[in-house]
């Protein structure tokens, strides 16, 4: 049996089990999951991770450099550039949740990034990004691309502003992005602009202008794609396998929900570093030849949404 490195973090077979359920009033939230760390220049990092959702409700989240507290979000948030840094230097960070009720979580798996030599008296700014292009990926999603910039030094990152306002960024050898936490039916302006490891930034590109896609999201640009499922005998049972091409986003896709015959089947947790390309689970689906099964997958995206339903496949066990 093929082992992925996958943690069951909640359901069984045929029996959807509710997680996180109402327990004592002063309940502290679970550990934060997806966290990247990239660098925006020689002196800050961006920080993201994946918002959390469910109970105890997450009133504020604590960045950590180290054992040092450097940042308090609200928990409405789930990125923050971290500036005031040293060049060419190896930072680690950690993410802790806050209870409305003041009670503090664990840390999150902590993560490295390395900020990039300093570069001196380097007073040019990277080129305009041009030709920006976005497309809407349903009602809370849309796709953003543009043209690279120069740089006589090199781009380290580009900023995503929605409006005035800074919403991502992305590493340098990036020229695309998804903005994920979207209102249905509802217009946005997206520019984007370029840095280099001096802190210069680019005038800003031209405005993209996208409506979101009104009522229910279909999730068609949020879902897996590339769904496959398969059964396979072993030790005299029947499993069924599962393999799927995460949604692009703009962060870690930790988290997937199973559906089998239209009811959740079990959720999961990448326990290590996320697949982007390509990923696989499988689980038990009992002992009995010739049932056949309707199963289909989600992902949890990094604003703490959930994506799209990928399309539903049927599998018969023992064919």
């Amino acid at each position: 049996m093929r082992r992925v490195p996958v943690l069951v973090i909640c359901g069984s077979l045929f029996l959807a089990v509710a997680c996180g359920q109402d327990g004592p009033e002063r309940r502290a939230p679970g550990a934060p999951v997806g966290v990247t760390v990239a660098a925006g220049s020689a002196t800050s990092v961006h920080v993201m991770w994946n918002r959390a959702s469910g109970k105890p409700e997450v009133a504020g989240y604590e960045v950590y450099r180290g054992t040092t507290k450097v940042k308090d979000v609200p928990g409405s948030e789930h990125m923050v550039d971290v500036t005031g840094l040293a060049p060419s230097t190896t930072y680690a960070f950690t993410i802790r949740a806050r209870s409305a009720g003041g009670d503090l979580g664990p840390p999150s798996r902590r993560v490295r990034a390395t900020t990039p030599d300093a570069v001196a008296a380097d007073g040019r700014a990277p080129s305009r990004p041009e030709r920006p292009k976005g497309a809407v990926a349903g009602s809370r999603a849309v796709q953003l691309s543009w043209g690279r910039s120069a740089d006589d030094r090199g781009v380290v990152s580009y900023d995503i502003l929605q409006g005035d306002s800074k919403v991502h960024s992305v590493g340098g050898g990036q020229t695309a992005a998804v903005v994920t936490g979207l209102r249905p039916g509802t217009r946005y302006s997206f520019t984007v602009r370029a840095r280099d490891a001096a802190d210069n930034v680019s005038p800003t590109s031209e405005a993209v202008r996208v409506t979101t896609s009104p009522g229910t999201d279909d999730g068609r640009g949020t879902a897996p794609t590339r769904f496959r499922a398969t059964t396979r005998r072993a030790d005299g049972a029947y499993y069924i396998d599962l393999a799927w091409v995460p949604p692009r986003a703009d962060g870690a896709i930790t988290e997937y929900e199973v559906h089998l015959d239209g009811r959740v089947a079990t959720s999961l947790v990448w326990g290590g570093t996320a697949p982007q390309d390509r990923a696989e689970y499988g689980f038990y689906a009992g002992r009995e030849g010739g049932v056949t099964h309707r199963v289909r997958i989600r992902a949890k995206l990094p604003d703490g949404t959930w994506g799209g339903f990928s399309a539903e496949r049927t599998v018969t066990t023992g064919r």
